[in-house]
């Protein structure tokens, strides 16, 4: 837990980090038409020949995002003009402070371990720090309550010595932290233990969880089919008209060796949050949306209470749900899990072997 929290600590603030890093890429509204698909392809194949278009992210008062090259080849990401298409910036997708926080995602989701031996360790070791929070609070809670008892159990004693400093760090920090590290324990296990995930999405009245399946074009309207850029322009332009409000819209290009592959687009009602995303697939041949299960495709406003919650789960893990204070109060709690551990070693050591040591001297 000490490595989870304090990796997590810094995840919650990778893309802020990221936006300070990068040169700024905002663009002044104008009223004249945003660059389709297929002009951003054929800018793309004038500047790198050859070479496939993987995603595009288009932003409202910034520069369009276009992931170019063969994933393995260290993908470069143009930032486009989106009225003329220019190039304003680019650098390599996989940058020395990209891969900084791959690094620290390494960390907090499989402890730098084999992924599946990593994830199991750190699924059920969040599972025992919850129920350490939850016995944690039993012990912290005083028999009595009076002066002295509220002293120690809600500030901490500066001028003592060390080892009660550590106790009290330990249980008034921890108890200040409890319920937001439950709440970012709860909400991270839901991505690695399935009976736990299951299990919280049925009691909160979603029924079960459907499996999910990669969305399909009908391979039969490979001949005669609409080609790939002009489906994908009727399908970007028919999404902005749809959702004017928007603030961004993200594409995934099909994949050209898969015949059943489709056009999956991301609405984003605002930037910098996932739990509002609405996700489309379009058949790649007729640009006619694929129906999918309501879990999967159902805007946010349509979400009954157990899917919604579901949506606002990675928000609410980093913070994001709060914006910038909440990033703040989800770091600062993770600090303080990470200490946890620490403080609670050295009290259980002291008590241990604390006294056997003296005896000895």
């Amino acid at each position: 837990m000490l490595v989870v929290c304090l990796t997590g600590a810094v995840w919650v603030f990778a893309d802020d980090i990221r936006e300070l890093t990068d040169p700024s890429v905002s663009v002044v509204h104008q009223d004249g038409r945003i660059i389709s698909p297929s002009e951003i392809g054929g800018i793309v194949q004038r500047l790198y020949p050859g070479e496939p278009v993987n995603n595009v992210f288009y932003k409202n008062g910034s520069a369009v995002e276009v992931l170019v090259k063969k994933w393995g080849n260290n993908p470069l990401l143009l930032f486009l003009d989106p009225y003329s298409g220019r190039v304003i910036y680019q650098r390599p997708l996989e940058d020395r402070l990209t891969l900084f926080f791959y690094w620290i995602e390494s960390g907090h989701r499989n402890l730098w371990l084999p992924f599946k031996t990593g994830r199991l360790v750190v699924n059920y070791g969040t599972l025992v720090f919850v129920v350490l929070l939850i016995t944690g609070l039993v012990w912290w809670y005083p028999k009595k309550w009076n002066r002295s008892t509220r002293n120690k159990s809600f500030k901490i004693k500066w001028g003592a010595k060390w080892k009660r400093i550590n106790i009290d760090l330990h249980n008034v920090l921890g108890f200040y932290a409890m319920l937001i590290l439950l709440l970012l324990s709860l909400t991270g296990m839901i991505y690695g233990i399935k009976w736990y995930n299951k299990g919280l999405y049925k009691i909160t009245g979603g029924g079960s969880v459907p499996e999910w399946s990669a969305p399909l074009s009908d391979s039969t309207g490979v001949k005669g089919g609409l080609l790939l850029e002009t489906a994908l322009d009727n399908v970007v332009e028919r999404v902005q008209k749809h959702f004017p409000d928007a603030a961004g819209y993200f594409y995934r290009m099909p994949d050209t060796a898969d015949v059943k592959s489709a056009i999956e687009i991301d609405v984003y009602p605002k930037l910098n949050s996932y739990y509002a995303n609405q996700s489309l697939c379009f058949d790649r041949y007729t640009a006619i949306e694929i129906k999918r299960d309501a879990y999967y495709s159902a805007s946010f406003a349509e979400s009954g209470t157990a899917l919604k919650l579901r949506r606002m789960n990675y928000d609410i893990h980093v913070g994001r749900i709060l914006g910038l204070p909440g990033k703040i109060i989800a770091c600062l709690a993770s600090l303080i899990g990470a200490s946890l551990p620490v403080t609670g070693f050295i009290i259980w050591y002291n008590r241990k072997f604390g006294k056997k040591g003296k005896r000895r001297v």
